[in-house]
């Protein structure tokens, strides 16, 4: 927009006033028709109907584009199909973006979708620096004019820009950059290891004012939204960037990210058992939403690690002790099976659980009824002893995991990790970890002392009979014959335990894959969405992390 121009929002409509030359008064333009506002109905023909022309998306585009980088943009909102939200976010890019000079490229349309290079030049205070990136758009048809319009969304100024309330700036950063070291000090960035980049974007805005760097000025992404971290985007004039230590080890973060590119939407944790310390984090896609630490996802017979410590706390199983496998089990208008349908006959409890027989597990819920009352137990074992639902402070956003207190059917379900269990790879790793060692420790990315905060406590340990059985029951998952994670963990050495998982999920054709491991001190778990059973997918993900290490 030229010098002179303001934009305002009055009554719903977006109001262009100009008081500069080459404007006469005001433009109006409505953010429900596009049109004109005062325009007589009556003069105008009937809107044009029907999927847009390919001449129409090249026209559309071009215009558009011209406009904006033209710096009108009044007239480049005129062609968007929301001009009350895309006309201050335009004007911005110039006035608030600092961009002095812009020009934008248009490529190839491939159906409705033309995509874009941008090559500007942001100044800021007598320095300038070139930026150029890429983004699309989208032509759609007018609903009540018939024009072809831009389907505005944010993220066509720019793709990083995911929300209304999102812009972009220009100034001095809010907070100091890092360089975020691994626990041997070697540096980490998200161009080495992807999956940390929004790792590192928070961790600068937690930590940047007490690793002791100082600012510097970039254009950046200004979520604004409290607690949501700033993104980067160009640096104007470098800072001095404080030294933050992290407890990644860089040689499991290598492995954890080349274990989760494999699949379209895949995450992993690794975790220190005797410390709580987080040894990698990695997630495809690698640059968005951090699903290894906030996912909230059925974990499937992973959780079974919980159940089986509830029922031998409780002593209403042991390890050696013969249980029933039947092909299915009713319980309260739930029935349940196995997968395949299979059953066992004279099998103990541990080979229950290293074969992953659900209702050898279905079939114990009377029996913890009857200790228990309407608390079936499997939320109190969760919280008091593996320190799942308490508020973990881990240095980033996460999530602590959920069993919601439950009964009759739905606490079936929650037996074998189904229903409304709510986990992650970090709380699944950290129950592994809890079950290797015995002691929940809280999972960290940086260490306690940096900022006094109060780690959570689960209320008591896992009794030594139960621990002992339980690690037992996973080791023979892992190594034993029949055990469900024996081929995935083949290769990985040292004391080892393992469960797999398999969560089905209503409306998807195959089931998430689970799995989660231990090996000497370090416990893993891995999640891979809509990929099966737990020891083809995740299993391969976990067993490449635990031989990184």
């Amino acid at each position: 927009m030229r010098s002179g121009v303001k934009v305002a929002v009055v009554g719903g409509v977006f109001v262009v006033v100009a008081s500069g030359v080459g404007y006469g008064g005001y433009n109006l333009w409505t953010g429900i028709t596009g049109g004109t506002a005062g325009a007589d109905p009556r003069s105008a023909s009937a809107p044009k109907s029907g999927p847009v022309t390919p001449d129409e998306v090249t026209t559309t585009a071009k215009d558009f584009l011209a406009a904006w980088a033209g710096g009108e943009s009044d007239r480049a909102a005129q062609l968007t199909d929301d001009p009350v939200g895309s006309g201050p976010a335009l004007l911005g890019f110039r006035e608030q973006a600092k961009v002095s000079a812009v020009t934008i490229s248009p490529g190839t349309a491939t159906g409705t979708t033309v995509p874009f290079t941008v090559r500007a030049t942001v100044t800021y205070e007598g320095v300038s620096k070139p930026w150029t990136y890429s983004s699309r758009l989208t032509v759609v048809r007018g609903a009540t004019t018939g024009r072809p319009l831009v389907d505005w969304k944010p993220a066509v100024l720019h793709p990083k820009l995911n929300s209304a309330s999102a812009s972009i700036r220009t100034g001095a950063a809010k907070t100091a950059a890092i360089e975020a070291l691994d626990r041997k000090g070697r540096v980490l960035t998200a161009e080495k290891y992807p999956s940390l980049g929004p790792v590192l974007d928070q961790l600068r805005q937690r930590y940047g004012a007490l690793a002791g760097g100082k600012p510097g000025v970039e254009t950046f992404v200004d979520s604004g939204v409290e607690g949501v971290p700033d993104t980067p985007l160009l640096t104007l004039a470098e800072g001095e960037p404080g030294k933050l230590e992290t407890t990644i080890d860089a040689e499991v973060q290598a492995a954890a990210e080349r274990g989760v590119r494999r699949y379209g939407t895949a995450s992993v944790v690794a975790i220190q058992p005797s410390t709580g310390a987080v040894r990698a984090v990695a997630n495809s896609p690698a640059n968005g939403f951090n699903a290894a630490f906030e996912g909230k996802k059925m974990p499937g017979s992973t959780m079974k690690i919980v159940t089986a410590a509830l029922l031998l706390e409780k002593g209403l199983v042991k390890a050696d002790q013969v249980t029933e496998c039947p092909e299915t089990a009713l319980y309260q208008g739930r029935t349940i099976g196995n997968l395949n349908g299979f059953s066992l006959a004279g099998a103990t409890f541990a080979e229950s659980f290293a074969r992953s027989c659900n209702t050898a597990f279905i079939k114990k819920i009377d029996d913890v009824e009857k200790t228990e009352g309407d608390d079936f137990g499997l939320a109190r074992e969760a919280g008091e002893v593996f320190g799942i639902g308490l508020e973990w402070k881990t240095g980033i956003r996460s999530t602590d995991g959920s069993v919601p207190q439950e009964t009759g059917g739905a606490a079936a379900e929650q037996y074998i990790g189904q229903g409304t269990v709510q986990m992650n790879p970090l709380n699944m790793a950290s129950i592994t970890a809890t079950a290797k060692s015995g002691t929940f420790k809280q999972p960290y990315l940086v260490a306690q002392d940096l900022d006094d905060r109060t780690f959570a406590r689960a209320e008591r340990k896992l009794s030594p009979s139960a621990a002992r059985q339980l690690r037992d029951m996973m080791r023979r998952t892992a190594t034993a014959g029949y055990g469900t994670a024996t081929g995935a963990m083949a290769s990985v050495t040292g004391d080892k335990g393992a469960k797999t998982g398999s969560a089905e999920v209503g409306g998807q054709e195959t089931s998430d894959s689970w799995f989660t491991a231990f090996a000497d001190d370090l416990a893993v778990a891995a999640f891979a969405e809509g990929a099966g059973h737990g020891a083809t997918a995740a299993g391969p993900i976990v067993a490449g992390v635990l031989n990184a290490d």
